[in-house]
Formats: C-alpha cells, sequence, structure tokens
C-alpha cells in the first residue's frame, strides 16, 4: 500500500512525481497562504444534525419507472437467451444500438470546424435549427410559416418540448384542462400534471378489436369542455401503434374545431412510422390548413437516433404573427428558470442535416431502411403467428411499438419462462426483435395466450 503524502508547504517534487503528488503540493501551498489554516480546522463545530438520523429519512424507496424497469430487470437476467423488447429505441438486426453514418459524419465536420465554440446559445435554442424543424413538421411551403404564425423554441427532445408547453398553458391559457388518449405513454400524464394541467381522458383504444375505438373517440371529445386542451399522437401512437386514417383524422379535425378546443400534437415518430417524413406529418397538416392554432412538440430521438443528445422543438401556431411574437417572449421565460438555454450539440446535428441537401437525403434513406426493417419485423412475427389465432392486429399496426393484447399474468409467465421482458401492459418493442429471435417470441406468445389465462 502506498504511504499517505504529508502535506508539507514547503515540499518540492520533480517533474516524475505522481499527479496526485502535484495536485497536493498545489493544494499545501494554496493553504499555507493561511498561517492559522489548521488551527481554523480545529475549531469548526460539528453540525447538529451530524450524529442524528438523516433529514431526508422519512423518504420512501420509490418504485422503478414502468418502463425503465423493465431494462433494469433484464440486465440482472443471467440468462443467454434473454430478450429486451421493452425499451423504447431502435435497434440493428444484431440487437446493438445504432448511430446514423450520416450522424458520424456531420459530428466528424463539427469536431474539425475549428471555429466553433461552447458558448451558452440563445433562450430559444439555435435558430437554423428551429426555422428547419418548423418546415420539416408543418411543411415547406406551409401558410403558417410563410404568415410568420409559428414561434418554435428548440426543447430538451420530446419531454422537455412538452412540459414547456405544459407549463406555458397553465400560465397563459384560459383552459387547464388537458385530453390525453386511453392509453398513452406513461409519462404524458406525469408531465402535465406537474405542469399544472388537470388531466382527463378519452376513449382511443378497443381491446376487443384491438384497434381505434373510433366512436368512443368522437363521444368523449366531443362532451368535452370548450377550450380543452387535447393531446394528439401524431403518428405510430405509443403504446398502441393504432392510428386514425386519413379519413378519421378529418372528422377528428372538425369535431375540434367546432367544440374550439385546442390540439396539442406529440410528433415523436415523423418519417419512422412509415418511412415517409411527409406522410406522417400530414394529419398536424390537416389542422395547420385550415388557419387554427395548436401546438405540437417534435423529437429526433427516434429519426435521427439521437436518444442521448435530448434535443427536440415546441412549436406554436397562432392566428397572426403578432401573436406568435408575443407567445414567444412569454416561452422565454418558462425555459429561463427551467434550464436557462438548450444544449449545442445535438442541435447542431440536426440543423446541419436538414440545411444541406445532400446530407439530408442520406438521412432519409437511413431513415426509411429503420422503418422499413420494424415493418419486416411485424411481417415476421406474423407470419410465426398466422397458424396459432388471429394475430392481423400486429401488421395493421404502426411505428416502433405493437400492443400484443397480453394481460400481465401472461407477460409475467413469459419473462419467467422464456427471458421476454416488456411492459405489463403488453407492449413490445418491433425494433428489439430480429430475425433470429421472432421464432423464441412467437412460442413464448403461444404458450402464454394457451396456457395462461
Amino acid at each position: 500500500m502506498r504511504p499517505p503524502v504529508i502535506l508539507e508547504p514547503s515540499a518540492t517534487f520533480s517533474s516524475s512525481s505522481s499527479p496526485t503528488d502535484r495536485r497536493l503540493n498545489t493544494l499545501a501551498r494554496h493553504l499555507s497562504q493561511f498561517p492559522d489554516h489548521n488551527q481554523m480546522a480545529s475549531h469548526i463545530s460539528p453540525s447538529p444534525t451530524a450524529s442524528s438520523d438523516s433529514v431526508f429519512a422519512h423518504i420512501a424507496q420509490a418504485p422503478e419507472d414502468p418502463i425503465l424497469g423493465v431494462t433494469v430487470a433484464y440486465n440482472k437476467d443471467p440468462s443467454p437467451i434473454k430478450l429486451n423488447l421493452g425499451v423504447g429505441a431502435y435497434r440493428t438486426e444484431e440487437g446493438k444500438p445504432l448511430v446514423l453514418d450520416v450522424v458520424r459524419r456531420v459530428e466528424h465536420q463539427l469536431l474539425n470546424d475549428l471555429s466553433r465554440n461552447k458558448e451558452y446559445i440563445p433562450i430559444v435554442g439555435l435558430a437554423d435549427f428551429n426555422k428547419l424543424s418548423a418546415k420539416l413538421i408543418f411543411g415547406a411551403d406551409s401558410p403558417a410559416i410563410q404568415e410568420n404564425r409559428v414561434s418554435t423554441v428548440q426543447g430538451l427532445s420530446g419531454t422537455g418540448s412538452l412540459r414547456v408547453g405544459g407549463e406555458f398553458l397553465a400560465k397563459h391559457y384560459h383552459q387547464r384542462i388537458i385530453y390525453l388518449p386511453q392509453p398513452t405513454w406513461g409519462n404524458h400524464t406525469k408531465i402535465f400534471a406537474l405542469a399544472g394541467l388537470t388531466v382527463k381522458t378519452y376513449r382511443y383504444y378497443a381491446p376487443a378489436t384491438r384497434g381505434l375505438d373510433f366512436q368512443g373517440l368522437l363521444e368523449d371529445l366531443g362532451s368535452a369542455p370548450s377550450g380543452s386542451v387535447v393531446l394528439l399522437h401524431a403518428c405510430a401512437h405509443n403504446p398502441t401503434g393504432v392510428d386514425p386514417t386519413l379519413e378519421q383524422w378529418e372528422q377528428i379535425r372538425q369535431l375540434i374545431r367546432s367544440k374550439s378546443l385546442l390540439p396539442f400534437f406529440d410528433s415523436a415518430y415523423q418519417g419512422f412510422a412509415s418511412g415517409s417524413l411527409d406522410a406522417d406529418a400530414q394529419p398536424i397538416r390537416l389542422f395547420v390548413a385550415d388557419g387554427g392554432e395548436l401546438l405540437a412538440a417534435q423529437s429526433y430521438a427516434k429519426n435521427m437516433g439521437l436518444y442521448g443528445e435530448r434535443v427536440g422543438a415546441l412549436n406554436i401556431v397562432s392566428k397572426s404573427a403578432d401573436v406568435a411574437s408575443r407567445v414567444e417572449s412569454q416561452l422565454k421565460l418558462v425555459i429561463r428558470p427551467m434550464y436557462s438555454s438548450p444544449p449545442i450539440h445535438g442541435a447542431s446535428i440536426v440543423a446541419a442535416i436538414l440545411k444541406d441537401r445532400d446530407l439530408y437525403n442520406d438521412w432519409t434513406i437511413e431513415l426509411k431502411a429503420m422503418a422499413d426493417r420494424i415493418i419486416n419485423m411485424r411481417q415476421q412475427l406474423f407470419d410465426a403467428l398466422r397458424t396459432r389465432g388471429d394475430w392481423s392486429h400486429i401488421i395493421k399496426q404502426i411505428g416502433m411499438f405493437t400492443f400484443t393484447g397480453l394481460n400481465p399474468e401472461q407477460v409475467s409467465f413469459m419473462t419467467k419462462e422464456y427471458h421476454i421482458y416488456m411492459t405489463s401492459d403488453g407492449r413490445i418493442s418491433m425494433a428489439g426483435l430480429s430475425s433470429r429471435t421472432v421464432p423464441h417470441l412467437a412460442d413464448a406468445i403461444h404458450s402464454a395466450v394457451t396456457g395462461v389465462a
């Protein structure tokens, strides 16, 4: 064991001294400027709470997040055949995370640009990023953009953008009720409740058909108080994978506008659902085209694979450019005490890709390849189950997730007997599957359905 280093202010260390020795020597010289430093230390009285229990001793252990907890359990399982279908992130055929080639190239460019710095960026984020994000979601020819009626601020991915939007509505909108589809992403309820809104639900999923409860949706929104906020999944509904048709979207739009409800879109999967950026944005563009107001949060976690960069945007479409300017000014006051300004790296990657034609085209190719692999996994799973019952909903649903219809007991059985991990509501991530693991999952599903009530 190495003997302790004695802090002597007069001690000198050679160039061959260890970094630790040199740091300690620097500290000793610093302390030597205060002759009474040893005396001072000896006179420091202990905190009144030093010998008692922690002031936080009453705090209970919080439960694991129901989604992230799946991965925690998976990581503890030593089985070589274990399969994690709970994570909401893309995986390759080999089960590995993917960094897009176009992202790697842009990061290399950014790294070698010595003119770049790490200064704070504006409260609303990078200007290019905001402008290009609005064009991506609303379309380059959007009348709202051309008339300067869009306020866009960079957010901390989709989650942070939703929270900023919720805080803004709680402070400035006359109706503090928000309706969420039942079911919805588990974090939605917490985000809006903590933002200060009253959360209610509207019917969305029909377990009997494993499809959309369209009549229930219309009835519930039809009875919502005038002015209520309505959260809508732009595409690839999470967790069900069930989306309205364009004709149904048009009926939803007419109902929302006739009731003076305020639509708030969550667009987490643009381009990732169908493989087409324009097709996946079509529901939002229907609402923008009628000249009405709306909010739209967007994320680049899935479609650019920038999960850990936490990059997204909140867009608010207003009636006029003057209102949009005032809305942006108030969004700044929401953001400033929350996180001051957003991070620069992820937004720089997005902006570089969106403004360069070649990079943009390369991105769309990689994006479609991810979407196509997920669609292929749906088909393979359906094919493996087609002789074992009606599993047609697997190929009718869209996006990263499939709502299998499995109950919690069946999910628990599959975890225990087959080492397959998913959320207790039976949601599976199609991106976590591969051609190699599809047969294992199909056998597990069939065993669970036939053996567990």
